[in-house]
C-alpha cells in the first residue's frame, strides 16, 4: 500500500476520520456535506471531468425537506416551491379523476411538495463543500471493504485512497455494488420507460398534476422560474431508450400524447428536441443483502433504484445520507463497521419498501388493459368522493419519515 493515498487517521486519533465518496450526485454530496458537517474530511471521487447541470425536475418532498434540514438547506430548497392550489388526476379527455389540495398535504406532514430543478440542488450541496473535497475526473475502478482493523480503499484511475469510510453512491448501474455483492442480481428493466423536459409556460394557465391513460402517464409541474417540468412515462415490454428512434423523442410523445387533453401537446410541441430525456426504467427489486460490508456504505440509487411513481429517488438519497451520518457521528475509526450495521438495519427495510410500493403504484396508475383501467379510474373517483383522505393517509409511511436522533459514544 505504499503508493495508496492514505486517508485514514492516526493511530492517537489527532486526525480527523477520513471518507471518501465514489460518486458527485446528489445523494453522494450530501453524505459528504453531512459528515462534512460531523467533522470528517472527506473527498468526492466524480468521473465527470466536470460538474454541469445535468437532469431536470425532481420533488422533494416532507421526509426529503426534513433530510436537507439536517444539513442547513432546508429552507433554501423551501424557497423554491412554486406549486399552489390543487393537484389533480385527469383522464386523457380532460375529465378529472380526483383533486389533493396542497393544503391538505402541508396540513398533515407539515409541509409542501417543493419540485425543484437538479442542477439547483447540486449547487447548493456542491457549494456547502470545501473547494477542494470534489476530485473530478476522478473514476472509481475498485473497492477494497476492510475490516475493523484495516482501512477501506477505493481504487481509481489516479491511485488508490485509504480511509474510515467509504461510500458507494455511483447509481443504478453501480459498478462497486457489484464488486461488493458479486452475487446480486443487480438492477432489471421495470417495464416502464420514462421521458423528462422543461418546457415553457403555455399560453393558458396549467394546473398541476397528472394524466392517467391506458398504460401511461403525462404529469405537468410549474417551477418558480415560471417554466414547466413535464414527464411522462409509458408501459415498455422491452427497453426502448437506447434503440434508434427515426421520428425523434418529441416527435414520438406527440405520436403518444398528441390527442390528450390541453395543454399536453402544446408542451410538447414547445419543448426542445435535443433537451428531451428519455430513459428507461430500472429497479432493484431484490434488495441488497445489506447496505454496508466492511467500512463501506451503499446509498442512493446504488443501494435500492425505484421506479419515479412515488417521487421518492431523491428523497430516500438524502434520507440514507443523514442517516449514514448520524450512525458514524463520533465513532472511534474501529467503531464504522459496526456503526454501518446499523445504518443497514435502519435503511435497509425502508429502501425495500419503498421499491415495492413504487412499482405497485405505477402497476395502478399505469394499468394498461380496458378493465384495469376502468377499474382504476373508478376506484380512483369513489376514494375522492368517499374517502378524500385516503390517499394522503396512504402516504404517511412514506412522508411522515424524521431523521434518526442517534447521539456518537
Amino acid at each position: 500500500m505504499s503508493n495508496a493515498e492514505h486517508y485514514s487517521g492516526s493511530a492517537d486519533g489527532a486526525d480527523r476520520p477520513r471518507a471518501v465518496i465514489a460518486g458527485a450526485g446528489l445523494g453522494g454530496l450530501t453524505a459528504a456535506v453531512a459528515l462534512h458537517q460531523q467533522g470528517w474530511s472527506v473527498a468526492v471521487c466524480e468521473r465527470a471531468a466536470e460538474l454541469q447541470p445535468v437532469g431536470s425536475g425532481l420533488a422533494v418532498a416532507a421526509n426529503g425537506l426534513r433530510a436537507l434540514d439536517v444539513v442547513g438547506l432546508g429552507d433554501a430548497v423551501r424557497a423554491l416551491a412554486a406549486i399552489q392550489g390543487d393537484a389533480v388526476v385527469r383522464r386523457p379527455d380532460g375529465r378529472v379523476l380526483s383533486r389533493t389540495s396542497g393544503e391538505a398535504i402541508v396540513r398533515r406532514f407539515g409541509e409542501p411538495v417543493v419540485l425543484a430543478l437538479r442542477s439547483t440542488l447540486h449547487e447548493l450541496l456542491a457549494r456547502s463543500l470545501p473547494d477542494d473535497a470534489i476530485r473530478l475526473g476522478t473514476a472509481a475502478t475498485g473497492i477494497d471493504p476492510g475490516d475493523d482493523h484495516t482501512p477501506a480503499r477505493l481504487l481509481t484511475e489516479r491511485g488508490t485512497l485509504e480511509a474510515d469510510l467509504v461510500v458507494v453512491a455511483d447509481g443504478v448501474d453501480s459498478a462497486l455494488r457489484k464488486a461488493l455483492f458479486p452475487d446480486h442480481g443487480g438492477p432489471r428493466f421495470s417495464g416502464f420507460t420514462a421521458w423528462r423536459m422543461l418546457v415553457p409556460a403555455p399560453s393558458a394557465p396549467c394546473v398541476t398534476g397528472e394524466t392517467w391513460g391506458h398504460g401511461r402517464v403525462f404529469g405537468v409541474t410549474p417551477l418558480v422560474d415560471g417554466r414547466i417540468y413535464a414527464y411522462a412515462a409509458d408501459r415498455a415490454a422491452t427497453k426502448t431508450a437506447d434503440s434508434a428512434h427515426d421520428i425523434g423523442e418529441r416527435a414520438e410523445l406527440l405520436e403518444r400524447f398528441g390527442d390528450w387533453h390541453a395543454p399536453i401537446p402544446e408542451l410538447i410541441a414547445s419543448a426542445d428536441p435535443a433537451a428531451i430525456l428519455h430513459h428507461d426504467v430500472y429497479e432493484i427489486a431484490e434488495p441488497l443483502p445489506a447496505y454496508h460490508l466492511g467500512r463501506v456504505a451503499i446509498l442512493g440509487d446504488a443501494a435500492h433504484a425505484m421506479t419515479p411513481h412515488l417521487g421518492q429517488g431523491a428523497c430516500q438519497a438524502f434520507e440514507d445520507a443523514v442517516t449514514l451520518a448520524a450512525v458514524v457521528s463520533g465513532k472511534p475509526g474501529q467503531s464504522v463497521p459496526t456503526a454501518l450495521s446499523r445504518y443497514t438495519e435502519l435503511r435497509r427495510p425502508r429502501g425495500a419498501d419503498l421499491v415495492r410500493r413504487s412499482h405497485r403504484i405505477g402497476s395502478f396508475t399505469q394499468a394498461a388493459s380496458r378493465p384495469g383501467v376502468a377499474l382504476r379510474d373508478l376506484a380512483v373517483r369513489a376514494a375522492y368522493r368517499l374517502l378524500p383522505d385516503a390517499v394522503l393517509r396512504s402516504l404517511d409511511p412514506v412522508l411522515a419519515w424524521e431523521p434518526p436522533r442517534i447521539t456518537g459514544s
